[in-house]
């Protein structure tokens, strides 16, 4: 596995420390120390997710465009280190939603730079391991960082501002990681000088396969809402405040423990395989959520949820990566982002209306339709999709 890929991963990791430590405890500030309602944490998940997937599409773009993807990778991570600090000074909703939505466009400004130069540094045969390793790096912060809120929480005695500063140091080691680790393929770089403004002609270059592949993510999205609804069920089933970041940690430590075989097996078998397993697993995890009366069932539920994403993301980025020409490696990814962002968007609304409007199980119960529908629809459609 090249060297790079291990870089992107640990910045990914120390970012994912940084971030999961104040996401893990955001949705109890918001909800219990702002006042925030179910719909308002809905809007302000889904608005940025949905920023950092607009703003990954011109990123993508203009990557591909000046033939290098380095600079807005470290800029994009830079930036949501600078946001770091803006949640322990919030004192409204309106801080909190203006830091969020900075953080997510640092997170759009490197994603898709970052998941082409993935498929530029490794060699094809190995795309499926190197997205899982990455990401399977990206999941071990995600739960070290809850795991760090839950020993925080205890040290500072449920005082969320304080343990959200410890989250600033983590975010800068990343920046510091990714600056001076990752390295851009050797040989002749495309250049910007002379070339005409990217156009829509561009994104019309993508082949039908390619855009099959971002019709499947946006319907996978649209079936799997913000993580913020998982800590609050776990709240909302008795899980005291200062071990609630344990969801998070369950999730992501399934998470990790499956991306990179998930990976490695999508190098040798057929996608459509894993991803309707990985849709049923989630159908499951809404399951379990759904009727959930205590937090072992609620914890469950989230370990269902972290497989699932194991076994799904991974395997789309290979997919993307797979389906587009290497020109246009950044403006495949930024538009897939796009599409999943807006589906996040939607599918976060309607996940905190329904939870206002008649509880967590019709939340639950909803994704699970959505996801079973969707696992119905890939199992169907055999005719004219290409298998990798």
């Amino acid at each position: 596995m090249p060297g790079g890929i291990w870089a992107l991963g640990l910045g990914s990791m120390f970012m994912d420390i940084s971030s999961e430590l104040v996401h893990s405890l955001l949705p109890l500030f918001m909800v219990g120390v702002l006042g925030a309602s179910m719909v308002t944490v809905g809007v302000v998940e889904g608005v940025a997710e949905a920023t950092a997937a607009v703003v990954k599409v011109f990123s993508g773009a203009l990557s591909d465009y000046l033939g290098k993807r380095k600079f807005l990778l470290v800029l994009g991570y830079g930036l949501a280190a600078l946001t770091k600090p803006m949640f322990p000074l919030a004192t409204s909703m309106t801080w909190v939603f203006l830091a969020r939505f900075a953080d997510r466009i640092g997170k759009g400004i490197r994603g898709a730079p970052r998941d082409a130069l993935v498929a530029e540094i490794t060699p094809a045969a190995l795309r499926g391991a190197a997205y899982g390793l990455r990401q399977a790096l990206d999941s071990v912060g995600a739960f070290l960082g809850p795991l760090l809120a839950v020993a925080l929480m205890a040290w500072f005695a449920n005082d969320v501002k304080a343990v959200m500063w410890v989250a600033v140091l983590p975010a800068f080691i990343a920046v510091t990681l990714l600056a001076t680790a990752v390295r851009e393929p050797a040989g002749p770089r495309r250049s910007a000088e002379g070339r005409a403004p990217l156009t829509l002609a561009d994104a019309r270059r993508l082949p039908r396969g390619y855009w099959l592949i971002v019709v499947t993510g946006a319907v996978f999205t649209l079936a799997r809402f913000s993580e913020a609804f998982l800590i609050l069920r776990a709240q909302d089933v008795g899980l005291a405040l200062g071990v609630v970041p344990m969801v998070l940690v369950v999730m992501n430590v399934a998470y990790a423990a499956i991306a990179f075989p998930a990976g490695a097996a999508a190098d040798r078998f057929g996608a459509r395989r894993l991803l309707v397993l990985g849709l049923a697993v989630l159908v499951a995890s809404d399951a379990v959520l759904a009727f959930a009366s205590s937090p072992v069932p609620a914890l469950a539920g989230a370990a269902l949820w972290g497989i699932h994403m194991g076994l799904t993301q991974g395997l789309l980025s290979k997919l993307v990566a797979d389906n587009a020409p290497a020109e246009l490696l950044g403006t495949a990814f930024g538009l897939f982002n796009l599409a999943s962002g807006g589906a996040l968007l939607l599918a976060s609304v309607i996940a905190g209306s329904l939870w206002s409007a008649w509880g967590a199980q019709a939340t639950f119960a909803a994704g699970a339709v959505f996801a079973a529908l969707a696992a119905l629809g890939i199992a169907a459609d055999r005719a004219g999709r290409r298998q990798p």
